[in-house]
């Protein structure tokens, strides 16, 4: 699995609308074949940050960025942002799925 995290900074006049903005881009992620998962988080400490949570299939990557919305993308989100993101991209290997936490078990 490819394992992406993006921090996204968002200009003030966006926070409230940014999740609309990018729907297209994440409806067309999310419809890849190589996309596990993609979701959205919005930061509870910080109002304007929100994060981006991303699983791919280990030979998916090139396919993404050479989509026309990732590329779409690439010039349509910085008008969003105050800043240019920050990413943690990591390759496990094998993966496909989120693992049950054994240390927080919760019983029924």
């Amino acid at each position: 699995m490819i394992l992406i995290n993006v921090k996204y900074k968002v200009r003030p006049e966006f926070v409230a609308t940014f999740r609309e903005q990018v729907a297209a881009f994440t409806d067309a992620t999310r419809a890849e074949e190589g996309c596990l998962f993609f979701e959205w988080y919005k930061s509870t400490d910080e109002d304007d940050v929100f994060i981006l949570v991303e699983g791919f299939k280990d030979d998916a990557a090139e396919a993404h960025v050479a989509s026309d919305h990732f590329k779409h993308a690439c010039v349509d989100m910085p008008k969003l942002l105050v800043e240019t993101p920050t990413i943690i991209n990591t390759l496990i290997p094998g993966k496909t799925e989120w693992d049950e936490m054994t240390e927080f078990k919760v019983e029924n």
